[in-house]
C-alpha cells in the first residue's frame, strides 16, 4: 500500500467551507422543492396578485434556483481567487530547467 501524501490544512479548510455551502444550498433546494410544494394549498394568500402556491410553482422556485446557482458560482470564484492569492508566494519551477516540466526543452 502506498502512503497518502500529507493534506494541506488550507486545502482541507477550503473543502470544508465548500461542503458547508453545498449542504446549505441543498437544504434550501429541498425546502423550495418539497416543503413549499407539500404545504402549497395551506399557503393561501396573494403574492403579487396571484395565489402564492401558483406563483411558487410557476415562477418562485425557478427564480430561487437561478439565484442559488449564481450565489454558488460567485462563492466558488471568490474561493478560487483566495486560493490564487495564497499560492502566489510559491514560485513554480522554471521551464527548461532539469527540474521543470517543459515540452519545449531540447
Amino acid at each position: 500500500m502506498s502512503a497518502r501524501p500529507p493534506v494541506d490544512p488550507a486545502l482541507k479548510r477550503s473543502w470544508q467551507r465548500n461542503r458547508r455551502w453545498i449542504c446549505a444550498l441543498l437544504a434550501v433546494w429541498f425546502v423550495v422543492t418539497f416543503v413549499v410544494s407539500w404545504f402549497a394549498r395551506d399557503l393561501r394568500f396573494d403574492f403579487f396578485g396571484w395565489p402564492f402556491s401558483f406563483w411558487m410553482g410557476a415562477q418562485g422556485a425557478l427564480v430561487i434556483y437561478v439565484l442559488m446557482t449564481a450565489l454558488y458560482a460567485w462563492r466558488m470564484n471568490r474561493a478560487d481567487d483566495e486560493a490564487d492569492e495564497g499560492s502566489a508566494s510559491v514560485t513554480p519551477p522554471s521551464q527548461g530547467t532539469p527540474g521543470g516540466n517543459s515540452r519545449n526543452a531540447a
